[in-house]
């Protein structure tokens, strides 16, 4: 089993340091040690991408991903989406990064965002992806006045990606109550994807 040591690695380097690694040759299995729970969300949701069965364990202060290839391979091949997405009307990911819309006056600003994502909905299944970065994590998190809203976005099936790096600096990864904690290279991968992209 091959061994990948990405301790003290800033997001999104163990993930890629891990991609690197699946490149250079077909691996049936791996373990990815980590020292940091949004590395550990991050590589385990990459291996599961790629067709891995994934086990998390603990040791210590660190954290072990084993992967080993499943059945089926579900890695989507790079250069285009997945084929049902071309039956999709248009896919627009919107980019949240911060918890208030506009300058001037910040109350003011915190009910426009707000409302901003409580409309989100009219855009129907264009919307494909709602992503969360810098001080715009803080409305996935217990107490935000939007939680409610965006739990019912991912209930019906909207992905909710939230930075892990911006959690970790706010100090906020055991707070957050909705979305899919992520690293750098899933937004910019999400963002080639995109038919359009608006950021706020």
């Amino acid at each position: 089993m091959k061994e990948i040591d990405a301790r003290g690695l800033a997001c999104p380097a163990p993930v890629l340091q891990t991609k690197a690694a699946l490149q250079e040759e077909e691996l049936s299995s791996l373990r990815v040690v980590l020292d940091n729970a949004a590395s550990q969300e991050n590589v385990q949701r990459f291996l599961d991408s790629q067709g891995y069965e994934t086990l998390l364990q603990a040791e210590g202060a660190d954290f072990w991903v084993i992967g080993t290839r499943g059945n089926a391979r579900q890695r989507q091949e790079a250069g285009g989406p997945a084929p049902e997405a071309a039956l999709q009307p248009g896919k627009i990911m919107v980019m949240c990064a911060t918890d208030r819309m506009g300058f001037g006056d910040d109350e003011l600003g915190k009910k426009l965002m707000i409302n901003f994502l409580r409309t989100l909905k009219e855009m129907g299944p264009e919307l494909w992806r709602l992503v969360f970065v810098n001080n715009g994590v803080k409305l996935t998190i217990d107490g935000s006045e939007v939680l409610e809203d965006l739990q019912a976005f991912e209930k019906e099936g909207l992905t909710i990606l939230v930075c892990g790096t911006c959690l970790d600096h706010f100090d906020l990864l055991v707070r957050k109550q909705v979305g899919v904690t992520t690293n750098m290279l899933d937004i910019v991968t999400a963002m080639q994807l995109a038919d359009k992209v608006i950021s706020i």
